[in-house]
């Protein structure tokens, strides 16, 4: 039987062949990219450097992260007491009737809210004179806007989302085809979007010192920019946030290195004189004060900002005239001493929109709703249809 071959085998091969290979400091990478392992002392800094810069990265996200809304009526959440309707998506808002009863009322209003308010922050409703009120037949039904009081957060809230809820509300309380609409500040802000996006379902709308969006397209730069800057520095900065980063809302109203909004934290020296005369008719707001955020502050107040100061979706100074015929009528109410919203801003929208009824008030600030009279005035010329 034949053996297996005899080769042979030189001693220098063989020599070669049991060396032990060199270990190489460097490999190819693609594209002909050669990585070299770096030294000990490197390769310590550069594993410590990417641990920190990991740890920071964790950090950073943990703290622009929202804690998640305690949603009312969920185990951990509050108690649900107002009145609500079920939405078609499945979310609650929260309402409070006013006036007469809707079924013998001549004329129904919804009123909306502005900032870090709720449903029961209704001054029309509470400053309405028995006389208007009974007089003319007045119902009044205010909302908790989406994150407020009772009604359930809104995430992918818009001002499209929150004009088909007021819509929604209105079919579901069976309003009729058509029904009034006035909102306050941040409140006035969202009537844009029911303005654009529901005016079939309008008898009439009243925008009380609404909020501007300093990024509306139409708005002159110069005239835009010299209202921005009316501004306390970290009101700035917050709706810088807002509209660039509203990812980091939450972080930027939450941090204590820099001040935030002035506006959220009640600091009194942005209050005009009539302002601060007016505040002592707001003490009542103490007895319900904690529902206003009690679902979290993000999906309410922080959701303002995204929504009021993003990109919108229309232009409000393309907006065409939503009573040509005169069956109805649109007014927008403004102090001249606002030092929250810049009166300057309404002066161009009332010149750009002509068919909004325009009403200046001298001496009159941001909360010029509160004082005496002025709601029966608004509400009187808003029923009536009167310039």
């Amino acid at each position: 039987m034949a053996g297996p071959p005899n080769r042979r085998v030189s001693a220098a091969a063989a020599r070669a062949h049991t060396r032990k290979a060199k270990k190489s400091s460097s490999f190819k990478l693609p594209f002909g990219l050669v990585y070299k392992k770096p030294g000990p002392l490197k390769g310590m800094f550069t594993t410590t450097l990417a641990v920190l810069l990991i740890g920071f990265s964790a950090w950073a996200y943990q703290a622009i992260q929202p804690p998640p809304p305690k949603i009312c009526g969920s185990p951990d959440g509050p108690a649900v007491i107002a009145s609500r309707i079920k939405l078609r998506d499945g979310r609650h808002l929260a309402y409070s009737e006013h006036g007469l009863p809707k079924d013998t009322a001549k004329y129904k209003i919804v009123y909306v809210h502005g900032v870090d308010s709720c449903r029961h922050d209704a001054v029309v409703a509470h400053t309405l004179s028995p006389e208007i009120m009974k007089g003319l037949r007045v119902y009044i039904v205010s909302i908790d806007r989406p994150g407020y009081g009772e009604s359930d957060p809104h995430p992918t809230r818009t001002m499209k989302s929150l004009a088909l809820d007021v819509e929604e509300l209105a079919d579901q309380l069976k309003l009729g085809t058509k029904f009034y609409v006035i909102g306050f500040s941040m409140g006035g802000n969202a009537l844009w979007g029911i303005l654009k996006y529901i005016p079939h379902r309008l008898a009439g709308a009243a925008l009380l010192a609404p909020v501007a969006n300093y990024w509306w397209p139409s708005f002159p730069s110069n005239l835009s920019t010299e209202a921005y800057y009316q501004q306390l520095p970290q009101d700035q900065w917050t709706l810088r946030v807002a509209h660039y980063a509203p990812w980091l809302t939450y972080w930027w109203n939450s941090q204590k290195w820099f001040p935030a909004s002035s506006v959220l934290s009640h600091r009194p020296d942005i209050l005009s004189r009539q302002d601060m005369e007016l505040l002592p008719k707001l003490l009542k707001r103490q007895d319900y004060a904690a529902q206003i955020r009690q679902q979290g502050e993000y999906e309410s107040v922080h959701r303002d900002m995204i929504v009021g100061f993003g990109t919108w979706e229309f232009d409000p100074m393309e907006l065409k005239n939503l009573f040509p015929n005169g069956e109805g009528s649109v007014h927008l109410w403004h102090g001249d001493e606002d030092r929250l919203v810049p009166v300057t801003l309404q002066r161009y929208i009332a010149q750009r929109l002509p068919w909004i009824h325009y009403h200046e008030l001298p001496g009159a600030g941001h909360m010029f709703p509160h004082a005496d009279g002025i709601c029966d005035t608004i509400v009187k010329t808003l029923l009536s249809g009167d310039k």
